[in-house]
C-alpha cells in the first residue's frame, strides 16, 4: 500500500484547520499546528513534511517568518502560503524572496487548494528524486571508481579513505552531518595524483620530505582533480569544494577575489585542514605535536575546525581499535595500519574501509601471504558479509 503524502497545516483560527483537514484527508495524510512555533516542532520528523501550508496572520510569528525557517530547517518541505487581500504585498514579497511554493488567497475554494497541493506534492517528489540521483546514483558511481582506483593505486586512495575519516571525524565533533558533497570531494581530491610518479606517491602517502620539483608538481594535483571532473554534470558544489581548498581562512596567499573567512565553504575548509594534518601525522608526528603546528601557521585555516581538531586527536585511542586474523576481517571494519604481503608488498592502505572486493582480494590470495594479525577500528555493529 503506497503510503500518503504527509502535509502539515498550520493557522491560529482552529475552524480553518478542521476545513483544510476535511478536504485533504481523503488523499493526505494531515498533521495541524496551532502556530509557528508549533509547527516547527513537528517538522522533526523522519521524514519530515512533504507540503507545508502556512496562513499569514498568526502571532508572535506570521507565515512567511514561520515559511522562512521550514525552508532553513527542512529545504526540501515545500511551502505554501495562506492569505488575505490586505497581506498579499506581505505574500508577494515571500514569493519573490523564494520562501513559499504558492500563495493563496482566502477564502480558498477547495478545488484551488486540492490542485495546489497536488503540485507541490509533484514539485516535492522531483526535489527528492533529484537528491536520490545525486546521493545513490552519482555517489555510488563514483564510490565504485574510487574503489577500482583503490585497488589499482593503494597509496593514493588509501590517503583518501584517511583524509575521508579526519573530515568524518571533524564534521562529527561540529555537530554537521557528513554531506555527500563533501564524502564525494574527499575522496576525489586524490584523483589528480595519478600523474605523479610512484615515488612522489609513497612520499605523500608516508609524509615524506619533497624534492622541489615533486612539491611542484604536487601543488597541480587539486587543479587537476577538478579539471577530471568537468566532464561529470552535477558535480558544481564539489568542485567547488576542491577549489577551495587552495584558500587560506585569513585570504593570504589566496587569489584575488577569492573567498575568506566563513564565506570559504566548509567542505573545502574541512579539506584544506585535514589534508595538512594527514600529511604530518603519516611522517610519524604525535598528535599534539600536529596541531601546534596547524596552529602556528597563523589565518591558514579556520580556529573552529583546528579547536576541533584537537578535541578529537586529545580523546586518545578509540576503544574499537584492535588486532584480528584475516579469518575475522569483516566488511565494514576499518583499517588502521596497511595490510601488507609477508613479502612486504602493500596490498590495502590503512584508511580504507572494508569493502566486499577488498575482502575477496585478501580471502583470494595464497594462504599465509598476508602478514597478520590486522589493526582495525570495529564499529559498534560492523557489516556482515552478503
Amino acid at each position: 500500500m503506497t503510503e500518503l503524502i504527509h502535509v502539515l497545516c498550520v493557522d491560529d483560527e482552529p475552524r480553518v484547520l478542521e476545513g483544510l483537514v476535511l478536504n485533504l484527508r481523503r488523499n493526505y495524510r494531515v498533521s495541524t499546528a496551532p502556530n509557528g512555533q508549533a509547527g516547527l516542532a513537528l517538522l522533526d520528523g523522519d521524514p519530515p513534511p512533504a507540503v507545508v501550508v502556512s496562513d499569514m496572520r498568526m502571532p508572535e510569528m506570521n507565515g512567511a517568518t514561520f515559511l522562512s525557517h521550514v525552508k532553513e530547517r527542512s529545504p526540501d518541505t515545500v511551502r505554501i502560503l495562506l492569505t488575505g487581500q490586505t497581506d498579499l504585498d506581505s505574500a508577494i514579497a515571500a514569493v519573490n524572496h523564494g520562501q513559499v511554493f504558492r500563495f493563496l488567497t482566502k477564502p480558498c475554494n477547495p478545488q484551488t487548494l486540492l490542485a495546489a497541493i497536488q503540485a507541490a506534492a509533484e514539485q516535492h517528489r522531483l526535489i527528492t528524486a533529484e537528491r536520490e540521483l545525486l546521493e545513490k546514483t552519482l555517489k555510488g558511481s563514483i564510490k565504485a571508481l574510487t574503489e577500482i582506483l583503490s585497488l589499482a593505486n593503494p597509496l593514493i586512495f588509501g590517503r583518501a579513505s584517511r583524509l575521508k575519516q579526519h573530515a568524518a571525524d571533524l564534521m562529527a565533533e561540529l555537530g554537521v552531518p557528513l554531506s555527500w558533497e563533501v564524502e564525494v570531494a574527499v575522496m576525489l581530491s586524490q584523483i589528480g595524483c595519478i600523474v605523479l610518479s610512484p615515488a612522489n606517491n609513497e612520499k605523500l602517502y608516508y609524509g615524506r620530505p619533497l624534492t622541489p620539483e615533486e612539491t611542484e608538481s604536487t601543488q597541480c594535483v587539486p587543479t587537476l582533480s577538478r579539471q577530471l571532473l568537468d566532464s561529470i554534470p552535477r558535480l558544481d558544489a564539489v568542485r567547488a569544494i576542491l577549489e577551495a581548498q587552495d584558500y587560506t581562512f585569513d585570504g593570504s596567499g589566496s587569489p584575488r577575489g577569492a573567498p575568506r573567512g566563513e564565506s570559504i565553504p566548509l567542505g573545502g575548509r574541512v579539506l584544506k585542514l585535514a589534508n595538512d594534518y594527514d600529511f604530518l601525522e603519516a611522517a610519524g608526528t604525535g598528535p599534539g605535536v600536529a596541531i601546534g603546528t596547524l596552529q602556528s601557521r597563523k589565518g591558514r585555516y579556520d580556529p573552529k575546525l583546528l579547536d576541533a581538531l584537537s578535541r578529537i586527536k586529545g580523546k586518545g585511542v578509540s576503544p574499537g581499535v584492535g588486532e584480528i586474523g584475516l579469518a575475522s576481517l569483516q566488511t565494514g571494519m576499518i583499517l588502521i595500519q596497511d595490510v601488507t604481503s609477508t613479502a612486504g608488498a602493500l596490498l590495502v592502505a590503512r584508511g580504507h574501509e572494508v569493502t566486499p572486493a577488498i575482502l575477496g582480494r585478501l580471502r583470494g590470495l595464497p594462504p599465509s601471504s598476508v602478514r597478520e594479525p590486522l589493526v582495525v577500528f570495529v564499529p559498534a555493529e560492523p557489516k556482515r558479509e552478503e
